[in-house]
């Protein structure tokens, strides 16, 4: 399950890729801000069927386009062209819907935070919730770990949106990620 997590490179890659039948993309260590890839499978079942308990936290952090400088490269880019087609369209839509104010002139992109390796919330089956900024200032700051993300919400930053998206994925290497092929942006 767990082969070779590596650490943060200077430059982030965003975007998925896809290699065989697994789309792979990166994401941060919510402990430590460091750079991981997650790979999941074309086509599972969803929801997946998985116990309940045995479930850990895959937080999507949606940027607005207000926060594009200050934030810089994101796991998954929205503007332009979403470089992350079979999630990133919806959590776009999703974010100018439930907070027009922030997300209403458009997404900057969104960035996948979770329990890296050796984490007490380490598992395979992922239940995304997605986190939104409650004002543009808050969304200049680039969250990448679990302690940055409670503090926003703590300080009503930002908000949860818990959804019913359980799904399974593995750790994999940089490596892995770099011989995977892009996959194609879909065009707003």
């Amino acid at each position: 399950m767990l082969t070779g997590a590596t650490a943060a490179s200077a430059q982030l890659p965003p975007g998925e890729r896809q290699l065989g039948q697994t789309i792979i993309e990166p994401g941060y260590d919510d402990r430590t801000g460091n750079l991981i890839y997650i790979m999941t499978p074309i086509g599972p079942p969803n929801p997946t069927h998985a116990n309940a308990h045995a479930v850990s936290p895959l937080f999507i952090v949606v940027y607005p386009n207000s926060a594009a400088e200050s934030v810089g490269t994101m796991n998954c880019a929205h503007e332009g062209g979403d470089n992350c087609a079979d999630h990133g369209p919806g959590i776009a839509d999703l974010a100018q819907a439930v907070v027009p104010s922030v997300y209403g002139n458009g997404v900057w992109g969104h960035d996948h935070i979770m329990d890296g390796p050796g984490g007490s919330e380490f598992n395979v089956a992922w239940h995304v919730v997605v986190v939104l900024f409650t004002n543009s200032a808050a969304a200049k700051t680039h969250i990448t770990t679990e302690d940055q993300l409670d503090a926003a919400l703590e300080a009503a930053d930002a908000i949860t949106v818990d959804t019913d998206i359980t799904f399974h994925c593995n750790l994999v290497s940089g490596a892995a990620y770099n011989r995977a092929t892009p996959t194609p942006p879909v065009l707003p």
